[in-house]
């Protein structure tokens, strides 16, 4: 069994950054994701990394702001939110899997952490 832990949200004004963290407990996985849910919207893909941090993913909406990367020897992967907008707020949560591939789809993920509240005020 593997548990998700993230950290790292708050409130920040809008253009501002936050870092978040997600550590993976249990055992090692393969690949993680970053999704997150807005008030009364479904869940949405953000990024992904392969277990190698080789193969990253980004949503359009994200591109060119957020940063995902990974630390394995900590089983930890992060998100790096820059230039955040209002749009962004949201619940985020980590979400892993070991099956062949990091793809953009809630189904795709075996493994989900309960969430961090991030709050963009403009």
């Amino acid at each position: 069994q593997v548990q998700l832990a993230e950290s790292g949200g708050g409130l920040v004004q809008a253009g501002g950054s936050l870092r978040l963290s997600c550590a993976a407990s249990g055992r090692t996985v393969s690949r993680f994701g970053w999704f997150r849910q807005a008030p009364g919207k479904e869940r949405e893909f953000a990024a992904a990394i392969s277990s190698r941090g080789d193969r990253i993913n980004y949503a359009d909406s994200v591109k060119g702001r957020f940063t995902i990367s990974r630390d394995n020897a900590k089983n930890t992967v992060y998100l790096q939110l820059n230039g955040l907008k209002p749009e962004d707020t949201g619940v985020y949560h980590c979400a892993a899997t070991d099956r062949p591939a990091a793809l953009p789809y809630v189904s795709n993920y075996d493994y989900w952490g309960q969430g961090t509240q991030v709050t963009v005020s403009s």
